[in-house]
């Protein structure tokens, strides 16, 4: 009886020493870390203990003391980017926890509200085109994904749920079609692994991805307060920070892409403001410097459809959230706006085409961050205007090889005099630059190019990059 006490004493001395290590799910099998980087590996134990962390990169050991709290942190170092798997063994006394299959490689954060959580398989009645077949040839276990499930909380969070998976077609058809189409091309293109995090929720507002601290200087904005009741967790300020973006932060990045705006389609004046603070402070949590930053602005769509009747036009045309949007590619260090004017539906928010936001957000990580040459990756952009002879010359930056409308008319641009009333114009491309007339205004002083709720672009660049709707004038509405 003795030895069979003593036999069980044991063994459960064992088991609460094996349970006293712990690691949030961000780490586990499968995962990938930034090559070349410092990257962070963080849990909990008791307080005091030794930490041990030895990768089989380098078979170095690692070691870092738990605090009063338990939570322990310790900085590894990665090597170049290969296809080789490894393993990493973490322990503390006889406690310890494997990880293996990691790859190391390029590690990009992918967030923002539906049109980046929208997977691969689509919504219902919804389709993502091509998206089945691309599923069904995805199996690649060089990119590697993890979604961050929905989780709204009042404080700060400090685990995760999900889990990183290699790409095929079960993992594929669950993750973000923007998201994957934009890893799919990096993976490709610079022949390393690459690893994608997804903390993305429909319908969410800026404001519910910062914490309080970064949103002190916005009076206007609200908090909820715990036990209150909340309706709407996606639209409600700090509370996708904390239980989404928080508890990932410090996870050693390259970068990060965004897809947001539609929810904030109402405000577009607070807008610029607000991203700019956001992206910075998300840099200034994960402590990696001015990190890429690129984002979608939102595509055409007839937002009139769900504005309150009382509410139509006005800056509710979105065409105003477009040009916040424009406004934060110019203000925002290290960034880049993928252009999607081309790709709207007057019907439906979510645009169908996710692989030509997906692959122009890549475009931008490898010119611009990857410094691959010898393509386009930027849209044209509008420069300055000059009246003439009953003319506007407009001119664009970032044309090198000029712009066209592949050989269609240009319908897209109005023009307006003193009176700010504006009509339909004539818009010839002349190499770089455009022309823009119409009969009604002789003394033109104000352009606006696709300056709409719903539209099709039809102006870009010569290597099929669109412009953004843009206005020559500041009027108010």
């Amino acid at each position: 009886m003795k030895k069979i006490f003593l036999f069980l004493l044991s063994l459960f001395v064992c088991i609460t020493i094996k349970a006293t290590i712990k690691l949030p799910s961000l780490f586990s099998d499968n995962m990938v870390l930034q090559q070349q980087s410092e990257v962070n590996i963080w849990g909990w134990s008791e307080d005091g203990k030794i930490i041990k962390i030895v990768p089989s990169w380098d078979k170095k050991i690692y070691t870092a003391k738990s605090d009063e709290s338990g939570r322990w942190i310790v900085k590894i170092t990665t090597p170049a980017a290969s296809y080789q798997p490894y393993t990493i063994r973490i322990s503390e006394g006889d406690s310890n926890i494997s990880f293996k299959n990691i790859l190391i490689g390029e590690v990009w954060l992918c967030s923002g509200q539906s049109n980046m959580e929208m997977p691969m398989k689509g919504f219902k009645n919804q389709p993502v085109e091509g998206g089945n077949m691309a599923i069904l040839q995805s199996k690649n276990e060089n990119l590697r994904l993890i979604t961050i499930k929905r989780n709204a909380q009042f404080t700060p969070q400090d685990t995760i749920s999900g889990l990183w998976k290699e790409a095929d077609p079960e993992s594929v058809k669950e993750f973000s079609a923007t998201a994957y189409y934009f890893g799919k091309l990096l993976n490709e293109m610079l022949d390393v692994p690459v690893g994608l995090v997804s903390a993305a929720w429909g319908g969410s507002c800026i404001e519910a991805w910062m914490s309080r601290e970064m949103m002190k200087d916005f009076p206007f904005v609200k908090y909820a307060e715990e036990g209150d009741k909340i309706e709407a967790p996606n639209r409600t300020s700090t509370l996708l920070y904390n239980g989404m973006i928080a508890p990932v932060a410090g996870y050693a990045i390259k970068g990060c892409i965004w897809y947001q705006g539609e929810s904030n389609y109402e405000n577009p004046d607070n807008y610029p403001a607000l991203f700019k603070t956001m992206v910075e402070s998300w840099r200034k949590v994960w402590n990696q410097g001015e990190f890429p930053f690129y984002y979608c602005q939102i595509a055409p769509y007839d937002y009139a459809s769900i504005a309150p009747k009382e509410k139509q036009g006005g800056k509710y045309n979105s065409a105003f959230l477009r040009e916040a949007q424009l406004k934060s590619s110019q203000q925002i260090n290290n960034s880049g706006m993928a252009v999607l004017m081309d790709i709207g539906q007057e019907r439906c928010i979510h645009p169908q085409k996710k692989q030509t936001g997906g692959e122009r957000l890549a475009l931008m990580a490898l010119g611009k961050t990857y410094g691959m040459k010898g393509f386009g990756y930027e849209s044209p952009v509008y420069k300055e205007m000059a009246a003439e002879n009953g003319k506007v010359v407009l001119s664009f930056d970032n044309a090198p090889m000029w712009l066209t409308g592949s050989g269609k008319e240009l319908n897209c641009f109005e023009i307006a005099g003193a009176d700010k009333k504006f009509y339909p114009a004539k818009a010839e491309i002349k190499r770089s630059k455009v022309e823009v007339s119409a009969p009604e205004v002789s003394n033109p002083v104000a352009v606006r190019y696709a300056f709409k709720d719903f539209v099709i672009g039809d102006l870009f660049s010569t290597e099929g990059l669109p412009l953004s709707s843009f206005r020559t004038d500041d009027w108010e509405e």
